[in-house]
């Protein structure tokens, strides 16, 4: 199969340089920029819709990442090798893909609508988080898109024979980009938002993915002192004195 410049361009080298960026980024970030290493966390400002569309987004997210790594890293002959058919692994693919890209979607549409209608909140965002939000919601929004459109028209599309393939080869350092350019639109747009999502992570607030508590496993104890003045040697000032003494 004869490959045109584009096909390189778009399977190969937009690819590579997106995880580049995202690997060299992330270090840069790391070394340069700890003190921006946040979330920015909003919660001050509002809690009631946070407290509705962040663990929507939040365990949507978590379950939509775990079904691209089964998916995509893990190829067909495994789960064969285990005793699931196809016909059983499109079924659950899709029914958990679904209710984890509804979550997702819907967790991710309430937080844009709090940050654009809170006015503290939405003072508080910044060029950046908006370039993010686009292109997270983008990413989402054509990826559930995707797999309803050709669910629901009966056009099933089994991605792990174009798509995943693909996406391993470029980890093995083989790219094989001549599978990208026959797999459906909607499945190539969605991995072109995913290489500019990534592309832009390590320059957002999504960083926090990378951040866990771990240090709070070793820290020393924190000691807390009373101020009952019976242990101490400090004599309360004149006029505040305790009632009933």
């Amino acid at each position: 199969m004869t490959l045109s410049a584009a096909d390189i361009l778009l399977w190969v080298a937009v690819p590579y340089a997106a995880l580049g960026i995202c690997v060299v980024g992330h270090v840069w970030r790391y070394r340069y920029d700890k003190f921006g290493w946040t979330t920015r966390s909003s919660q001050l400002y509002e809690n009631r819709l946070l407290r509705l569309g962040s663990p929507l987004f939040h365990y949507g997210i978590v379950l939509v990442v775990l079904g691209h790594v089964l998916g995509l890293v893990l190829p067909e002959s495994w789960t064969d090798a285990v005793g699931v058919s196809e016909s059983t692994y499109h079924i659950v693919s899709f029914t958990l893909g679904t209710v984890a890209g509804v979550a997702t979607v819907l967790g991710l549409a309430i937080l844009i609508y709090r940050r654009r209608t809170v006015g503290p909140v939405f003072s508080a965002t910044t060029r950046n988080d908006k370039i993010m939000y686009v292109l997270l919601g983008v990413t989402l929004a054509l990826g559930l898109g995707t797999t309803l459109y050709y669910t629901l028209t009966d056009q099933v599309h089994d991605y792990r024979q174009d798509v995943a393939p693909w996406f391993r080869s470029l980890f093995y350092f083989r790219p094989e980009p001549e599978l990208m350019t026959d797999a459906p639109l909607g499945f190539r747009l969605h991995a072109l938002a995913a290489c500019a999502l990534f592309a832009f992570w390590p320059f957002s607030r999504l960083v926090h993915v990378w951040s866990a508590p771990v240090g709070y496993l070793t820290r020393p104890y924190i000691v807390y002192r009373s101020r009952d003045e019976a242990l101490g040697t400090h004599r309360p000032p004149r006029g505040w004195e305790r009632v009933g003494q």
